[in-house]
């Protein structure tokens, strides 16, 4: 792990659910109370997903909660949330959604030098004989390692 990064927050289910073709880093424009909630953990990202709109990313479904330490000035906890990009790598994601079967999908959500960042996937759904698949490599991999630990012995 590079030096000032911290992982808040990784979506293992993303990696099961849809092969990821590229990542790319992203940051967040975020309110104040966003903040602090992200820093301690206060997100659910189970089925959030990006649209592009009007040349931005929008980051849908990603839910930060509520800080219960600040005022009556709180965020709401559902909003869309713009991801930040240079102009050229959201016409090259544009370009790449517009294919059939891609989608935008947060991976992973970590600190970067004190700054919130999200690493987005542009990925495609798996059918679900490639998960079972994927199932029974994971079982192989399982049952070698514990063979060979317990040759070891």
């Amino acid at each position: 792990m590079p030096q000032g990064v911290k992982i808040i927050a990784k979506n293992r289910k993303a990696y099961f659910d849809y092969t990821v073709e590229d990542s790319y880093e992203a940051g967040l424009s975020l309110e104040g109370t966003e903040v602090k909630s992200i820093k301690d953990g206060r997100i659910s990202f189970p089925d959030a997903w990006a649209e592009i709109i009007n040349g931005e990313i929008w980051l849908n479904q990603f839910q930060i909660s509520e800080n219960p330490f600040s005022s009556s000035f709180n965020h709401d906890p559902s909003r869309k949330k713009k991801l930040l990009l240079h102009k050229e790598e959201i016409k090259r994601l544009k370009r790449k959604v517009d294919e059939k079967g891609f989608t935008l999908i947060p991976l992973s959500f970590y600190l970067k030098n004190g700054r919130v960042k999200v690493e987005l996937g542009v990925c495609k759904g798996k059918k679900s004989f490639d998960k079972r698949a994927g199932i029974k490599e994971r079982d192989v991999k399982r049952d070698a390692a514990r063979e060979f630990r317990h040759n070891i012995k």
